[in-house]
């Protein structure tokens, strides 16, 4: 069985492009391939596939020609975007590396009754926020 990868980015987080032929682009991840170690970006490395004419039967199945959509980037060349660290000279969004803290939280038992546990949060390096 193959390991689990642990990939930082995840689905609906707002990234920019570092590298390659779409560097400096800006989009929302619609989806992550955690087995290939890639990710699909809104707007970003659009590819134009030629799709074949299927007649199925009714109305429905004559689609084909040619059909713009994204194609997968590798995650080593997007970054997550923050806001901008509080007192800093930078406005707006920043790129930034993920870590992760344990925080303390109280959970409560369905008789009523209390407990603490840990929970892990993805944070900002750059600004040391909650993401």
């Amino acid at each position: 069985m193959a390991k689990k990868k642990n990939m930082n980015i995840k689905k609906g987080d707002v990234v920019r492009v570092i590298a390659g032929k779409d560097k400096g682009a800006e989009g929302k991840v619609i989806s992550v391939l955690a087995e290939q170690d890639r990710v699909i970006v809104e707007g970003v490395n659009r590819i134009k596939r030629h799709t074949k004419v299927v007649n199925q039967g009714g109305r429905a199945g004559t689609t084909g020609g040619i059909v713009t959509q994204e194609a997968a980037i590798h995650v080593s060349n997007v970054m997550l975007l923050v806001d901008a660290p509080k007192g800093g000279d930078d406005k707006g969004k920043v790129t930034s590396r993920i870590g992760f803290r344990r925080d303390e939280v109280t959970k409560r038992r369905p008789d009523g009754s209390t407990y603490t546990a840990q929970r892990s949060v993805r944070i900002a390096r750059k600004s040391g926020e909650e993401i």
